[in-house]
């Protein structure tokens, strides 16, 4: 059996659809809170019901005695975590939902994981960790001890505590740097929702530093393909490591670390270009400046994710981002 935290989030719920689509059994577990539109979460997890080999657990993170509960009575081989408090701009303004969310409740899952010996613990970190970093493409073998957001601070934390876990129970983890990630049921405060949503509305949408902003836009089913490669991959200690030369992406210990993304950059003024040609309609600007908490550019390197598994995303975004307005205006009937 696979846990999957996070069942009714953007990526967990696609997540949990392939891994259904592959065999297995899955066993979801979300708070659904109110962060955005809970009726989307729940239709989500409509789909997710359809097949008898999905239990779903309403739960909080933060809940220790009911995380632990899960893990005793079923088991699971193989966990993926991505169950976590989204969004880099609301960290500025309500941090502590990052500690209790990001924190607290990764730690909950590694005693889970040490608790039931799991095979594996797949979880998600984001780009955002590279922070000041200006060196492209970002490597997983850089330095990402400058954060400029709680949100970074707090995914580059829980890499901190999966090697702990990895180093002294031996539970194999491995990190996922996610870039950009986009697709059919995504978040309502993303990008390419809030623009497609304004611009289909005829209103103005904000465009942070006047557009000028590069990112690595990564298609969820590319996401999903290298994580569940990854996931049958349990992380193994790397017999070259050296503490007198760490190398930050591997171990002694059974700890990985991979970005993916679709390795190339594109700038936020061709994402609405694309958007606009999609819909047929014109964009309505309104230029601000860079927002606190964002960093200008993201840029993938991928190599070692495809060393490792043979796989590179590769969906252009002019691919995605057809696919996502087909979804919504399905789903919203517009």
């Amino acid at each position: 059996m696979i846990l999957v935290t996070g069942a009714a989030g953007f990526i967990g719920f696609h997540v949990a659809q392939r891994l259904l689509r592959d065999g297995h059994a899955v066993h979801g577990l979300d708070n659904v809170n109110a962060y955005y539109d809970p009726v989307l979460k729940e239709d989500r997890l409509k789909v997710l019901s359809a097949s008898p080999r999905f239990t779903f657990h309403r739960t909080d993170l933060a809940d220790q005695a009911a995380i632990s509960a899960i893990f005793e009575d079923h088991a699971p081989s193989h966990v993926v975590h991505l169950a976590a408090q989204a969004g880099v701009r609301y960290s500025v303004v309500n941090p502590r939902a990052y500690t209790d969310a990001n924190i607290t409740g990764f730690l909950h899952v590694l005693e889970g994981c040490r608790q039931a010996k799991v095979k594996h613990l797949v979880y998600a970190s984001s780009s955002s960790v590279y922070g000041l970093n200006t060196t492209m493409p970002f490597s997983v073998r850089q330095n990402v001890d400058h954060p400029v957001s709680l949100y970074a601070a707090t995914k580059k934390a829980n890499e901190l505590m999966a090697h702990t876990y990895s180093h002294l129970f031996g539970i194999p983890t491995t990190g996922l740097r996610f870039f950009t990630v986009y697709g059919p049921w995504s978040r309502p405060d993303m990008a390419l929702f809030l623009f497609t949503k304004a611009i289909l509305e005829g209103k103005p949408i904000d465009v942070y530093n006047e557009g000028k902003m590069g990112r690595d836009f990564t298609y969820v089913d590319d996401i999903v393909e290298g994580l569940v490669r990854i996931l049958e991959k349990p992380a193994a200690p790397n017999p070259a490591w050296s503490a007198a030369e760490p190398d930050s992406a591997t171990s002694c210990a059974p700890y990985r670390l991979y970005n993916i993304g679709n390795r190339s950059s594109v700038e936020l003024t061709r994402f609405i270009e694309i958007i606009e040609e999609c819909l047929g309609k014109k964009a309505i600007k309104n230029l601000l400046p860079l927002q606190a908490g964002d960093i200008p550019v993201s840029f993938a390197d991928v190599s070692d994710l495809t060393r490792d598994t043979g796989f590179a995303p590769a969906t252009p975004i002019e691919v995605g981002v057809r696919r996502f307005i087909a979804w919504y205006r399905d789903y919203y009937r517009v």
